[in-house]
């Protein structure tokens, strides 16, 4: 549980970003965007169940367009 409240490294967050700007690059999408997308996303979900903002990845298929989510929970019961 402590986890969820350890500041991200400076890795951790160049990381993400360059996931933001790959997918975004992909799909002709900002990755201010792509953030956005991301926030509105975490905050739905976040009224229903606890979730892991940090590892939630999202992705947005070219050919078909597609949005693929992986959120994980970290509980059910908010």
């Amino acid at each position: 549980m402590r986890h969820l409240f350890r500041r991200k490294t400076s890795r951790q967050i160049a990381k993400d970003r360059l996931k933001i700007l790959l997918i975004s690059d992909r799909v002709n999408c900002s990755p201010e965007l792509m953030e956005l997308i991301k926030n509105d996303i975490s905050k739905v979900i976040s009224k229903y169940m606890k979730i892991d903002t940090a590892n939630m990845e999202i992705q947005i298929s070219k050919s078909s367009p597609t949005l693929y989510a992986n959120i994980p929970i970290l509980d059910f019961n908010k």
